[in-house]
């Protein structure tokens, strides 16, 4: 695939960036001519994605970053602010899956949930977005869900932080746009990702094959498919879209 360099120069912060969908974000920024600085709280895996793409000729840089902390989000702040003085593009893309409903989620669950999935966004936000003022062409992109715009057997609290971060990014929308800040949400379907195929193994047999079969594409996305979405989303090409939720699903939402 060629890539074009519709990002380049511009400084980028991705979170959750060490696999799945995070890591194929990181890339593709990277890829389209950004300078990407992505954390996890995962270390190792965040450092060997590093060195992957530092030797591939790309520039980025991983943190260890835990975005329930603020104190960390303030450190991710005061290495951007130090290194570069701006951010141009935010994705809030850290997040986890909690299958329970209401009788099986404990408080405990529940709040890790909500903390990773919807106080992170709200941090990010929160401590990025002085450094967002004073970018070029500044963009937030919030990973939601297709279960923030519709319900789903079970998955109680993280059906409510996914849709959380649908509301949360058009309120973001609202108060920032003014400053020429755009917000918005992507709501993936299912994606092949590790997380994925662990939230199969857990469910009845025949789950995956039921899902395959309500997605019209008759498959899943690739990781790459939702990140080019997010390298769309930060260039000038959407430079009228805020406030809006972007679904990609391959169709499955068509006829809900």
């Amino acid at each position: 695939m060629a890539f074009t360099n519709r990002l380049l120069g511009r400084i980028a912060y991705v979170s959750g960036g060490a696999g799945g969908q995070g890591a194929s974000h990181v890339e593709r920024l990277a890829q389209e001519g950004a300078i990407v600085v992505f954390g996890d709280v995962s270390t190792n895996a965040g450092l060997e994605k590093q060195n992957a793409l530092r030797s591939a000729g790309l520039n980025v840089e991983f943190i260890t970053h835990d975005v329930r902390s603020l104190e960390q989000w303030i450190a991710v702040h005061d290495l951007i602010e130090a290194r570069f003085g701006r951010l141009d593009i935010l994705v809030n893309n850290a997040g986890v899956v909690d299958m329970r409903g209401a009788e099986e989620a404990t408080e405990e669950t529940w709040q890790r949930t909500i903390d990773i999935n919807q106080k992170g966004v709200f941090l990010g936000i929160k401590a990025l977005v002085d450094l967002l003022r004073k970018g070029v062409s500044p963009s937030i992109v919030n990973t939601a869900s297709i279960y923030g715009i519709i319900g789903a057997p079970d998955y109680i609290a993280y059906v409510a932080s996914k849709g959380a971060v649908a509301s949360m990014s058009k309120a973001a929308a609202l108060t920032y746009g003014p400053d020429g800040i755009r917000v918005n949400s992507i709501h993936p379907g299912y994606v092949e990702t590790p997380m994925l195929r662990e939230e199969f193994a857990a469910l009845p047999e025949g789950s995956r094959e039921a899902g395959l079969s309500a997605v019209p594409l008759r498959r899943f996305a690739a990781a790459e498919e939702i990140s080019s979405v997010v390298a769309f989303l930060a260039s000038d090409d959407a430079s009228y879209i805020s406030g809006s939720e972007i679904v990609i699903d391959g169709g499955l939402l068509a006829g809900r």
